[in-house]
């Protein structure tokens, strides 16, 4: 007789963080990836001033700040997985350690965003820094949102860690992947492909 394998149905349509966050990490990465598009447009139109934009660009922020946010994101992997074996204060460790990437990348973005608008390169300047503005503030904005997502979770984890609902975690977990995946479209075609 063969053996079958029961198939866990629950796993495939409620998948972590639930299936309501991934319909807005579907509807986020549709808004980047137009934008990305009418982007790469006017790119075609304007290829030298793309060009020539882009190496005002300062790419070793832009890679510091992948390592930022990528190193975060691992961290809140470990997060979820202690939280899972009921490791609360190697949870809490990762998640603050997340948190703290996220202040990072936002600290050397502030320092990008100052150094162009002291040289006046600003949302105005040419079509590629209206992009360039428009693309990367909307993505702080959502490494704001996931900080304050991760921040009350924090809390509770540091409070009453027993009352923290691992699907509510990994909500927050997943959003916080969702803004390490929209810097991994934006930081190759902004910073290197013009």
């Amino acid at each position: 007789m063969a053996d079958t394998v029961k198939i866990d149905y629950k796993n495939i349509f409620y998948p972590p963080g639930g299936i309501l966050m991934w319909i807005v990490i579907y509807l986020e990465l549709v808004t980047f990836g137009i934008a990305l598009v009418f982007m790469a447009l006017n790119a075609r139109a304007e290829p030298e001033m793309f060009h020539e934009s882009r190496l005002l660009l300062n790419t070793a922020y832009g890679a510091i700040n992948t390592i930022f946010l990528l190193s975060s994101g691992w961290c809140m992997a470990q997060s979820v997985y202690f939280l899972k074996k009921g490791n609360f204060s190697k949870s809490k460790l990762f998640l603050n350690l997340t948190i703290l990437g996220g202040f990072l990348f936002l600290a050397l973005k502030s320092v990008e965003y100052y150094d162009k608008v002291e040289v006046g390169l600003t949302i105005g300047y040419n079509d590629f820094f209206g992009y360039y503005w428009m693309l990367t503030l909307f993505h702080v904005v959502h490494v704001i949102v996931g900080i304050v997502i991760l921040a009350l979770s924090a809390r509770t984890l540091r409070k009453k860690p027993e009352t923290l609902k691992i699907e509510d975690y990994q909500s927050g977990a997943t959003f916080w992947h969702m803004c390490d995946l929209i810097w991994l479209l934006l930081f190759p075609i902004i910073y290197l492909l013009f």
